[in-house]
């Protein structure tokens, strides 16, 4: 199988991938044509059917469909023109091969968020970590192999254990420098600040919104379930079931970026800053490997308002 990763330039392709999505649209001169967005284990690629008639047959998002076509090089990025497309049969690919998965070892990473929650020593916050990452079996299975988001950062299987991990590393990291910082409530923020997504976004291979995800959001999501599991453990102490609450709701930052409250205290505002910096790093680096290697500059891109540009080796 010729996966979307290695495909390049100029190259023609004559394969099977999953149809993520489907728009139908028009072009200026009022020409319909398909707009599609592949995706395979390696990850994604905008694909364009321009002619409609001719070797198109019938097929809709979330199916398998083969693909002949030419990858060109747009706006620094790689696209698929299509000539022709049908279902693909039971038979002529596995499912395996079109769930994108990250590249590090999930029990290798997990092990290590284990050693972050036992250096805990407030006894009632590492009993509620415990309570979820070390009995709670069903939530194992499903954080570790869920994504952190639809799109844009660690949209993967195994993201969101990957993007948790690389917010606690860097929130130790602050505790470490700055003394005013509470390590226990920040580490344990830090934890849990993106389990709403496991409510969020459906599994894979849709990795979509559901419907909670779209009325309510991870971030209130997570906030209720860690409320409703701190009732569970006598005697929390009730200011900081309230500051470690308070972590999770202000993690983005902004009241437009989606946050009902703004960080208020500093272990708020450093898990905010370690959320932004892996969030954003992590999309620039996705940037960088979806773009076309034989380019310098990438393109515009909608997320960060610049032109993407390649280092200098």
């Amino acid at each position: 199988m010729r996966y979307i990763g290695e495909l390049r330039d100029g190259e023609m392709v004559s394969e099977t991938y999953l149809c993520k999505t489907k728009q139908s649209l028009k072009t200026k001169a009022g020409k319909n044509y398909y707009s599609l967005l592949l995706q395979d284990k390696s990850g994604t690629l905008d694909a364009k059917i321009w002619e409609l008639s001719g070797g198109i047959d019938h097929f809709e998002a979330m199916e398998y469909i083969r693909v002949d076509g030419q990858v060109i090089c747009f706006q620094g990025a790689l696209q698929l023109n299509i000539k022709r497309v049908r279902r693909s049969q039971e038979g002529e690919y596995d499912p395996a091969d079109f769930v994108p998965t990250t590249t590090k070892n999930i029990d290798e990473m997990y092990n290590e968020l284990l050693k972050f929650i036992s250096s805990v020593e407030q006894p009632h916050m590492r009993k509620l970590a415990e309570s979820f990452f070390v009995q709670d079996k069903t939530f194992i299975a499903g954080f570790k192999s869920h994504s952190a988001a639809k799109s844009v950062h660690h949209g993967f299987v195994g993201g969101l254990l990957e993007h948790t991990l690389s917010v606690v590393k860097l929130c130790d990291y602050y505790a470490q420098n700055y003394p005013a910082i509470n390590r226990d409530l920040l580490i344990t923020a830090a934890i849990f600040h993106d389990i709403g997504k496991l409510y969020e976004l459906s599994a894979f291979p849709e990795n979509d919104y559901t419907d909670d995800g779209q009325l309510l959001g991870h971030i209130y999501i997570g906030t209720e379930i860690i409320g409703t599991r701190i009732k569970t453990i006598p005697n929390f102490p009730v200011q900081l079931a309230s500051q470690l609450k308070h972590c999770i709701l202000a993690h983005h930052g902004e009241l437009e970026y989606g946050s009902p409250k703004k960080p208020a205290i500093i272990e708020a505002l450093a898990l905010n800053f370690a959320d932004n910096t892996d969030a954003k790093l992590q999309t620039m680096t996705e940037i960088l490997n979806s773009g076309d290697e034989k380019s310098t500059w990438l393109g515009l891109s909608r997320l960060f308002d610049s032109n993407i540009r390649r280092t200098t080796i």
